[in-house]
């Protein structure tokens, strides 16, 4: 029986160690039958070694999304290993430390810039490099945390996400003509480098459990995985613009 995901060649960004959300997405992507390219930022050599861990090794290439350069020789580099793009996940954020946890009125312009140049303006800049290899029924998919509301210690990342969710709307929009589905998959706090990285985040995990109706375990990152590589594959055929929730079901419940 073919995988959901067979024959579908993906570009999967944001691996920073086995831990993080990408690096799940692409395992699963991969047992699903996918092949899978991987972008990598800072220390290459590591993700090097993190992409001999998939259950096939996969190509890495340079990537950061504020260089116009690495930009504009994406889809090159991209072309040395698979002739085209069925799927992308954008998996790429980052805020100053003034920005998370610090008080909200006290980031500096030039720090939320760079959150917001980082978490949110990458969404289209990212989906821009690849469309010159992605054609009709193709996907892209980006990670989110529900911004529709303000948390506790996420201060201006906040703002970043809801900038992303905002984006997620626009692009959908702008490629729905050529048949590209735009769609952002918004999860519940996970144990993974990025949330290592917010002060307090504890605070923000403390509990999610208890209050999910189907409960949530932030050290299982499979059903978070396994529904991104849902919205890559085909299944989907008319959803865009869409936040898929992913968090158990607190983000219907009114406390």
């Amino acid at each position: 029986m073919p995988g959901l995901l067979e024959g579908k060649r993906l570009l999967i960004t944001g691996i920073i160690t086995d831990a993080s959300l990408a690096f799940h997405a692409a395992k699963i992507a991969q047992q699903e039958g996918a092949k899978v390219v991987l972008t990598g930022f800072g220390r290459m050599s590591l993700v090097e070694r993190i992409a001999k861990r998939l259950p096939e090794e996969a190509p890495v290439i340079e990537l950061d999304v504020t260089n116009q350069e690495h930009l504009d020789g994406l889809a090159d580099k991209v072309r040395e290993h698979v002739d085209g793009l069925d799927g992308v996940l954008h998996s790429i954020g980052f805020a100053p430390q003034t920005c998370l946890g610090a008080p909200f009125l006290d980031a500096p312009a030039e720090d939320v810039k760079t959150a917001i140049e980082i978490s949110t303006y990458s969404y289209m800049s990212l989906a821009k490099a690849c469309l010159p290899l992605m054609g009709r029924g193709a996907s892209y998919v980006g990670m989110d945390f529900d911004a529709r509301v303000a948390w506790p210690v996420y201060n201006w990342m906040g703002v970043a996400k809801a900038g992303l969710e905002s984006v997620n709307r626009y692009l959908a929009k702008e490629l729905g003509p050529q048949g590209i589905r735009v769609n952002l998959v918004s999860a519940g706090p996970m144990k993974t480098m990025a949330a290592k990285s917010i002060p307090g985040f504890v605070d923000l995990e403390d509990g999610w459990g208890e209050r999910a109706p189907l409960g949530w375990d932030s050290t299982d990152p499979d059903p978070v995985a396994k529904s991104v590589c849902a919205v890559l594959s085909d299944w989907l055929p008319a959803t865009t613009g869409s936040m898929i929730m992913v968090d158990g079901g607190v983000h219907f419940l009114g406390v």
